[in-house]
C-alpha cells in the first residue's frame, strides 16, 4: 500500500494547535513531492502528441499512354518504395491499377479505394469544386506537356465541320475527359459558344487501346479517335489516318495530367507525399538523361510490343515535354465555369493545387 502525502495524526497524542503545527510540518516536508507532481503533469499537458502513423500501403491510378510514363518508371524502378525508405518510411507497399479512363480514377479517389491518381485537367478541377466541402480533392504536380490529337481515317472529314450526325468520336469518357472537354472548347470555337455540347453526341466512352484496335478492324461506326501518345502517332504513321485537331491548337502546350489525391492523405502523410515528388522527380530527370532507357522501361511494363525506336521517336518529339510543372489549366476552368459545368470558379488555378505549386520544379 502507498504510503498517503499526509500521513494521520493520531487524535489522542495532540490538541487542536498541536494538530495545525503537525500538518503544516508533514506539508512543508512534502512540499518537493506535490511539486514533483505538477511538474510530471504540466509537462504531460505540454508535450506535443505523439506523431501518428503514415500509411504503409499507397494505392495509385492511372490511365494508358505515355502520359503516365513517370508513373511507369516509377513502378518499374520501384522508385517510391526507395524515397519511403530513404525518408524513415520502412517498406512501403506501393499498388498500381491502370484503368481505362477517368470516370473511374475520379470515383477512387474521392471514395478513398485508390490514394493517389494521374487525372487530366478536367477532372481535377470538377473534383475540387465538387469535394470542397469534403475530401477536398487537389494535385501536387503535373504530368508532362504533350498534344492530344483527334484523328480519323474517313477521308470526308478535314475538319469539325464535316462531321455527321452517323460519325462517331472515340474519347476516354463522355462528357468528363481532357478529351471530351476539349472537343467542346473546340466546338464553341467553331460553331459558337452556345454550341459546344454540338459534337457531344457522337463521342462514344472507350479506352485508348480499344478504340486504337476499333480504328485499325476499319469496320464498325467509329472511324475517329481523340487519342494521345503513342497511340496517335502510331495511327498517323498508318495509310489513311490524317489529323484533324490538336489541344494545342484549342488552348495552347499544357499539362495533361495531373498528381491528385484527398486533403485527409496529403496532410496525413507528409513524408509519403515528399517520397512521392522525389520519386517523380528522379523518374523525369530518367527520362531526359536516357530516352532509351525509359523508352525499354516503358515497353517492358505495359507490355506494348512496339519497335523501342519507335518509341524513342515520340519522346525526341519536341512537342512532349517530361516535366511535373503544371501548366493550361486557366483556359479549361474558365471554359468550364462559363457552361456552368462548375458552380464556383478558383481566384488562379493554384488553388487546385497543394503547396507552393507555382515554385515546383524537375
Amino acid at each position: 500500500m502507498k504510503p498517503s502525502l499526509f500521513p494521520l495524526v493520531p487524535a489522542k497524542a495532540v490538541t487542536q494547535g498541536q494538530e495545525k503545527k503537525e500538518l503544516d510540518s508533514r506539508f512543508r516536508g512534502n512540499e518537493r513531492s506535490w511539486v514533483a507532481v505538477l511538474s510530471l503533469i504540466a509537462a504531460a499537458l505540454l508535450a506535443p502528441l505523439p506523431a501518428r502513423a503514415e500509411v504503409g500501403e499507397i494505392k495509385l491510378g492511372k490511365q494508358y499512354g505515355l502520359p503516365y510514363i513517370q508513373f511507369v518508371i516509377m513502378e518499374d524502378q520501384k522508385l517510391i518504395e526507395k524515397h519511403a525508405k530513404a525518408a524513415g518510411l520502412g517498406d512501403v507497399k506501393v499498388e498500381w491499377a491502370t484503368l481505362g479512363g477517368p470516370a473511374q480514377l475520379n470515383d477512387g479517389i474521392i471514395s478513398g479505394a485508390i490514394d493517389i491518381a494521374g487525372v487530366g485537367l478536367p477532372n481535377l478541377i470538377t473534383m475540387w469544386e465538387k469535394t470542397r466541402t469534403n475530401a477536398k480533392v487537389r494535385a501536387i504536380a503535373g504530368l508532362n506537356f504533350m498534344p492530344l490529337i483527334l484523328l480519323t481515317r474517313d477521308p470526308k472529314i478535314k475538319t469539325l465541320k464535316d462531321y455527321g450526325e452517323k460519325d462517331r468520336i472515340a474519347v476516354p469518357s463522355v462528357k468528363i475527359s481532357m478529351q471530351a472537354i476539349l472537343l467542346e472548347m473546340a466546338a464553341a470555337k467553331e460553331f459558337g459558344e452556345a454550341n459546344y455540347e454540338k459534337l457531344d453526341p457522337l463521342t462514344v466512352s472507350m479506352g485508348h487501346p480499344d478504340a486504337f484496335a476499333a480504328l485499325a478492324t476499319g469496320g464498325g461506326e467509329i472511324a475517329s479517335h481523340f487519342s494521345s501518345a503513342p497511340f496517335q502517332y502510331r495511327q498517323l504513321n498508318m495509310p489513311g489516318y490524317h489529323p484533324v485537331v490538336s489541344s494545342y491548337d484549342i488552348i495552347g502546350p499544357h499539362s495533361v495530367s495531373c498528381i491528385s489525391m484527398q486533403t485527409k492523405f496529403y496532410e496525413g502523410n507528409p513524408k509519403t507525399v515528399a517520397a512521392l515528388l522525389g520519386a517523380m522527380k528522379e523518374a523525369t530527370a530518367w527520362i531526359k538523361s536516357d530516352k532509351r532507357a525509359a523508352a525499354e522501361a516503358y515497353l517492358r511494363v505495359t507490355k506494348d510490343k512496339m519497335p523501342v525506336e519507335e518509341l524513342l521517336a515520340m519522346l525526341n518529339d519536341p512537342n512532349i515535354v517530361s516535366t511535373i510543372v503544371p501548366k493550361g489549366a486557366d483556359k479549361i476552368s474558365e471554359f468550364l465555369a462559363k457552361v456552368g459545368r462548375v458552380k464556383v470558379k478558383p481566384e488562379n488555378w493554384k488553388e487546385y493545387y497543394f503547396g507552393d505549386v507555382d515554385k515546383l520544379s524537375d
